[in-house]
């Protein structure tokens, strides 16, 4: 199993587009025309996560693996168990696309249930993160404060102490209000 990035902007063009949508039946064409994916690829997504609808996939690329079926709702559980509670900080996972390349199952079916299948799938993707070199983003906001002029020093100081960066500060003409814009 591997765990790559999506392909540059396929995040923001599932989260923002209507016609790049996992609801939309041609949502495979565009990925194989857009994002050049092998069709092959497109045909076999399992799911999406988390809650089946987030930005990260789970595909199937094995070839001629028996039972892969018997299996695929236990690694979809796990799939979505990872999804929601990623590895370094028990965050959602956003923009990873992990392949199944191949599965060795054990041929008596008592082995095959969801009580084996799910811990070690779930340690598999898991794995597969921190072998990809998993990196954490920090959110930036951009804040818009509103003030009097004496409570300016006490908001700079607030500003400051969360490593913020401000922008622009305007008097509002006619009254003694203040408006701050900065990035936190």
């Amino acid at each position: 199993m591997t765990a790559e990035p999506f392909p540059q902007g396929l995040v923001e063009d599932m989260e923002l587009s209507e016609t790049l949508n996992k609801e939309n039946p041609n949502f495979k064409d565009l990925l194989i025309d857009k994002y050049q994916w092998d069709v092959n690829e497109a045909k076999k997504i399992w799911c999406f996560g988390p809650e089946s609808s987030g930005p990260n996939m789970l595909i199937d690329m094995t070839k001629g693996v028996e039972y892969i079926n018997e299996i695929k709702d236990s690694c979809v559980a796990a799939f979505q168990w990872v999804t929601k509670e990623g590895v370094l900080c028990e965050e959602n996972c956003r923009g990873i696309r992990w392949n199944i390349n191949d599965v060795t199952l054990h041929t008596d079916a008592i082995h095959r249930g969801g009580g084996q299948i799910i811990p070690a799938a779930r340690r598999c993707f898991y794995g597969c993160v921190l072998t990809a070199s998993p990196r954490l983003m920090e959110p930036v906001y951009l804040v818009e404060i509103q003030a009097p002029f004496t409570a300016l020093g006490s908001i700079y100081s607030s500003l400051i102490k969360k490593r913020g960066y401000i922008i622009s500060e305007e008097q509002r003409f006619g009254t003694l209000l203040y408006y701050v814009k900065a990035y936190l």
